[in-house]
């Protein structure tokens, strides 16, 4: 029987309010903190023991009387490699568990959410969300919540043992752990939420002129633009670079710290123990040298909490971006769209920018035509292409279709060029689905799909973006036209960021409306 965390009744922190997506087995959890903690225990008692044996056999005694220091010595040494090695199956175990939980209730979720909630995101983000954002969650388990754990355990432990022979060495110990291990990697959490944020500022930019440059490099070297947009994405590059450098200064900071902090115990403690041997109380050679070699050894559990840090500064990021998807669906904010009714063989265009709804009201006309089968279908505007040949990527709309419609309908998206260069017509294969056209030939295949397809009602999301002014302006009056692209007797409701003068068709223009 295991035992689950359940919903946490505090969920400020993103991290909180995903542990039950994660549900670690805290049994086994347990068991990786207890076995963590033996093994570093183990490096700890060794250094205790050998400074024991070393003082010890310095003053000649008979052999005997080392033996049990010097098989106590050996077992140690065995024990903290099995001990370390059975705590990283245990960890492990544990995180590959919780991301395992945490992939099957995002796909839970995105089943039972409404269809908008998976549509309405990229399908290079949702991959992102479920692949990357989850291992990072995930890591929390062995990369920041056991090394913690661990060194909390195993700080209180020295200090304890160092305090029973010198308090002002357990003092100073404690307070060069508290640098070592809270300090150090608050600034190495710092840097890393310092330098993410630099990156959301700067990354956007570069990209977007990066994007630019590559995939209307032809246009751009006509209009003569093309250096100028080149030089702009190595201007956001660089200052992308300089801006990073400012905000990871705390990292060379919170590196520095540890080893500052275990030269100040280290002296400390030998401060110490020449006060005490110095002193009126007589102290062994052997006391002291515990006292003076037991701080290097617990330093070691401290050297993984900056990384503990940093990790628990991504995973908390991740867990932003899944929150989206891990919320109940009574509590997600839902965006508001005008109810539109539409007519057979009405054109209706409908308008705004970016995150104005356009996407949703038109997921909101699937919804209410699918309760009649084969009534509407909607075209999203990053549709998949199949890594199979140009026929095959058609069929999907109608699988019927005959090789003469699919060249017809190629030819009336502006295809028909691209199509006569192809080696094998139809039969070509777009290696690597997408990857094998342009933006914009993507778009025309996806708009042929939609000629091919015989239902009465077309909802069409962007289905110029990435086309130059002059053919969207044409594609968008032969859409929105009757007897144009699409039969009179068709509904045709098109979502766009921007409309042809003097179109004559209804227009529901959604920035105005709200």
């Amino acid at each position: 029987m295991s035992c689950t965390w359940g919903v946490p009744l505090f969920r400020n922190d993103p991290l909180l309010a995903t542990l039950d997506l994660l549900r670690p087995r805290l049994p086994r959890l347990l068991l990786a903190v207890a076995l963590g903690v033996v093994s570093l225990g183990s490096a700890l008692a060794l250094t205790a023991v050998s400074a024991w044996l070393i003082t010890r056999a310095w003053q000649m005694p008979p052999v005997l009387h080392l033996t049990v220091a010097a098989v106590t010595v050996r077992a140690l040494a065995i024990s903290r490699g099995v001990f370390g090695y059975c705590e990283r199956l245990a960890s492990h175990d544990t995180a590959l568990r919780a991301a395992g939980n945490a992939r099957v209730g995002l796909y839970r979720r995105l089943a039972d959410a409404p269809t908008d909630v998976a549509l309405r995101q990229h399908s290079g983000e949702l991959v992102a969300r479920v692949g990357a954002a989850v291992d990072d969650l995930s890591n929390v388990v062995v990369r920041a919540v056991l090394p913690i754990a661990v060194a909390a355990v195993l700080g209180v432990a020295a200090v304890v043992t160092v305090g029973v022979i010198s308090p002002t060495a357990a003092a100073v110990l404690a307070a060069g752990l508290i640098v070592a291990g809270v300090i150090a990697p608050w600034l190495a959490a710092r840097a890393v939420t310092a330098t993410e944020a630099v990156a959301v500022q700067y990354h956007s930019g570069r990209d977007v002129a990066a994007m630019l440059a590559l995939e209307h490099a032809p246009e751009l070297r006509v209009s003569g633009r093309l250096p100028d947009v080149i030089t702009e994405s190595e201007r956001q590059h660089r200052d992308w670079g300089r801006a990073s450098d400012r905000a990871a200064a705390p990292a060379a900071l919170a590196a520095a710290a540890p080893s500052a902090a275990m030269g100040a115990s280290v002296l400390g403690a030998v401060i110490a123990g020449i006060s005490l041997a110095s002193g009126i109380s007589l102290v062994s050679p052997m006391t002291l040298a515990i006292l003076m070699l037991l701080p290097l050894s617990a330093f070691e559990a401290t050297t993984a909490l900056p990384g503990a840090a940093v990790q628990l500064t991504r995973s908390r990021i991740a867990a932003r971006r899944l929150l989206d998807l891990t919320l109940p669906q009574d509590v997600r904010p839902r965006p508001t769209v005008t109810p539109v009714d539409v007519s057979p063989g009405d054109r209706l265009a409908i308008v705004g920018p970016s995150g104005s709804g356009k996407t949703t009201l038109l997921m909101e006309m699937a919804a209410k035509y699918a309760q009649t089968p084969g009534e509407a279908a909607f075209f999203a505007e990053d549709a998949h292409l199949f890594a199979t040949t140009v026929r095959d990527n058609l069929l999907v709309a109608r699988g019927d279709a005959t090789d003469d419609e699919m060249r017809a309908a190629l030819r009336r998206v502006g295809l028909g060029p691209w199509l006569d260069a192809l080696p094998d017509e139809m039969s070509t294969l777009l290696v690597g689905g997408a990857a094998a056209v342009s933006a914009g030939q993507r778009r025309r295949l996806l708009l042929a799909r939609a000629l091919i397809s015989r239902f009465p009602v077309v909802l069409l999301d962007e289905p110029t973006e990435h086309l130059d002014a002059a053919d969207a302006r044409q594609l968008l009056s032969e859409l929105l036209t009757p007897d144009g692209l699409f039969p009179a007797e068709r509904t045709v409701v098109v979502a766009t960021h921007h409309l042809p003068d003097q179109l004559p068709c209804p227009t529901l223009n959604l920035a105005a409306s709200r």
